[in-house]
């Protein structure tokens, strides 16, 4: 359900968010290795791949990001708050997503600050990207620049 944005004020320690649902798919895993250039074997090799421990190509882990980060922006919660990403931090790649999986992710807040000048925000956001099978297949921290509420 998409939700109005916020500001810096509405946000809160501990509240948490769940993302819609999306499939990677072959088609998404071919276009990421073009406008990346990122043709590992391990990604656009099938019969490389079969040899591996995975035992079939691997869906690109920033590949698995940037879904991630796009069905972050469905909710609609920071559309038109944003200033600036600040960074991604502790990014852990755990499990491998594969073509067919169906991923979401859920989001916590774990910091509020405001900036020095007081004119800003600072948001900490705890992401876990998760599998059809209820697995963790990434992790990490993207913190957030937003507005302040006019």
């Amino acid at each position: 359900m998409l939700r109005p944005s916020l500001y810096f004020e509405d946000f809160e320690v501990g509240q948490q968010f769940v993302t819609p649902a999306r499939t990677i798919g072959e088609a998404e895993i071919a276009t990421f290795a073009g406008l990346s250039g990122d043709f590992n074997p391990i990604h656009t090799d099938a019969a490389f791949a079969s040899n591996t421990p995975f035992g079939q190509r691997l869906a690109h882990g920033l590949l698995g990001l940037s879904v991630m980060t796009g069905l972050s922006n469905r909710l609609g919660l920071w559309e038109s708050c944003t200033v600036a990403l600040l960074g991604i931090e502790e990014w852990r790649f755990i499990q491998p997503i594969f073509a067919g999986d169906t991923v979401h992710a859920t989001i916590e807040i774990t910091e509020t600050r405001a900036t020095r000048d007081g004119l800003r925000g600072v948001i900490g956001r705890r992401y876990s990207l998760v599998n059809q099978r209820d697995a963790t297949v990434q992790q990490g921290s993207l913190p957030l620049m937003v507005t302040r509420r006019p």
